[in-house]
């Protein structure tokens, strides 16, 4: 029976609300409101209808986007977080913000732990996923209020000081959130390719001052200061040189030029032949316009050193002497240097090949043994394999001399100082103390001394017969002498002291006596 009745009251104060005015039913209506709302809708508490709809909840959550349009814009667009759920079905917004529950209430209940930012206009990647929260969102200010360009929160960590905020909009043209150095911009892919060394290059090398508009892309606007050659050789860096490195050259000398650079020139300078601009002063390709200050012939021999010097090295000599000269240089003749011979220009000079011309003062003879050097002498040394052949004088070597070196008889260089009789050399071996005369090879012959043949009755006119047999050799010859006289001698010339008669009967002994002895008288006259 109560509940009827409070049923039928419940009814009529329906009926009242409907026939009174708007301003009287919001207070009737606040009248029953379950609790106080929160701070920020205190002025809207007296005016239900701003939030609810009689009799239709379904319409609530569109009077809250009335009067929270950037809300509304973002389910519109279906961007932020509040857009973000709407794209996975009808967002009503009492499911996650009660009211009515007193003016200190948290209706948001935001949980910074376990908000997943992945839900919002900007997911958090790499370095981003360590930053709190406070560092991009300001204490006081709403969450969608953060801005999410880079130069917002970066601007003091910006290394580029003179670009404008406006270059600085576009940070992730180049960064990523990776780190500061970890650039994703392709250079590649603007009309100037980066290759070789400017791979390595840093942006602020080429993009002085954060000028990345109308950037010079020529080599000499960058690489001035790197020119050594001081722009004698031009601008046009590219002609040469390549990015890879200054050192790398992309110039081609043998196909480009008509001086193809061969073994030492090949790691010249440039400048070392290139002294001036290449393209106003032309470089004579004589090789004495070059190397006159290396010329060891102090310009003797002419200026045609390609005759005989190759781009190998001055030490190697081209230049065949045995094929291109009538004189062929062997044995020391090779080890010779050029000016050894060559006073002068070789191409003009008559050079003498008579071995004595040149060597004069190497000449121990002393021009005794004539010019004709190569008669005993080759090129491989002076006293190496001499081809002398003594028997071919007037002296032939035979027997005991055959083994004799030359210096047993020959003391000094001078050969024909030498005395050619026996005497001459063996004054010290005479026994005979000269006595016998000088003329040793009367008895002896060079097989030894003591091996002699001399016959007295065939050599001699005194032949030796009686008595004379037993005489020694001494007997008669007792003085030493130079010459021994061959003639006959006459018997007083030894036997004066034997003559009894004191001369009486002259000096022909023969006469009366014979060499069987002095007693036997054989008177003939």
């Amino acid at each position: 029976m109560l509940q009827r009745t409070a049923i039928t009251l419940l009814a009529l104060c329906m009926l009242q609300v409907l026939n009174l005015g708007a301003a009287q039913a919001d207070s009737l209506e606040s009248m029953i409101m379950p609790g106080k709302v929160i701070k920020g809708h205190a002025k809207y508490e007296q005016e239900c209808s701003n939030c609810h709809r009689l009799l239709s909840k379904e319409d609530q959550s569109a009077l809250c986007l009335d009067c929270h349009k950037e809300i509304a814009a973002d389910f519109k667009k279906k961007q932020g977080f509040h857009g973000r759920l709407g794209t996975h079905g009808p967002a009503k917004c009492k499911s996650c913000h009660t009211e009515h529950i007193g003016r200190d209430a948290d209706i948001v209940k935001f949980d910074s732990l376990s908000f997943d930012h992945h839900q919002t206009d900007f997911p958090l990647h790499d370095r981003h996923q360590n930053v709190g929260c406070t560092s991009c969102h300001a204490k006081g200010k709403k969450f969608r209020e953060a801005s999410t360009s880079c130069i917002a929160c970066h601007k003091k960590d910006s290394p580029h000081k003179n670009s404008t905020d406006k270059d600085m909009e576009h940070c992730t043209t180049c960064h990523t959130e990776q780190a500061w150095r970890a650039i994703k911009f392709d250079h590649n892919k603007t009309h100037y390719r980066l290759k070789g060394g400017h791979t390595k290059a840093t942006c602020a090398a080429c993009h002085v001052r954060d000028r990345y508009k109308n950037t010079p892309d020529t080599c000499y606007a960058c690489h001035k200061v790197n020119d050594i050659h001081n722009g004698k050789s031009g601008n046009k860096c590219e002609k040469c040189h390549n990015s890879d490195s200054w050192s790398s050259l992309s110039f081609d000398h043998n196909r480009k030029t008509k001086f193809p650079l061969f073994n030492k020139h090949t790691g010249l300078r440039c400048a070392a032949c290139h002294k001036e601009d290449a393209k106003k002063v032309k470089i004579k390709m004589t090789c004495v316009s070059c190397h006159q200050f290396d010329d060891v012939h102090k310009g003797n021999y002419g200026d045609k050193c390609e005759k005989c010097h190759s781009d190998k090295g001055w030490k190697t000599s081209k230049f065949d002497h045995d094929r291109q000269t009538k004189f062929s240089l062997r044995g020391k003749h090779k080890d010779a240097t050029c000016t050894a011979c060559h006073k002068s220009n070789p191409y003009t000079e008559k050079l003498s090949s008579v071995c004595r011309d040149c060597h004069q003062l190497d000449d121990v003879h002393k021009g005794q043994q004539g010019k004709q050097c190569q008669n005993c002498h080759n090129e491989t040394g002076w006293g190496n394999k001499v081809r002398f052949d003594h028997d071919l004088t007037k002296f032939p070597l035979i027997g005991l001399h055959a083994s004799q070196a030359c210096e047993a008889c020959h003391l000094s260089t001078s050969y024909k100082d030498v005395n050619g009789k026996c005497y001459g050399c063996h004054k010290q071996d005479d026994t005979h103390k000269r006595r016998l005369g000088e003329q040793c090879q009367q008895c002896h012959n060079p097989n030894g001394w003591k091996i002699w043949r001399f016959n007295h009755n065939s050599q001699s006119k005194f032949k030796i017969d009686g008595a004379h047999k037993q005489v020694h050799c001494y007997a008669c010859h007792s003085s030493g002498t130079t010459l021994i006289e061959r003639g006959p001698r006459p018997c007083i010339a030894c036997h004066r002291t034997d003559d009894t008669h004191n001369g009486q009967f002259g000096d022909d002994c023969a006469r009366c006596h014979s060499t069987r002895s002095f007693k036997d008288i054989d008177f003939k006259r």
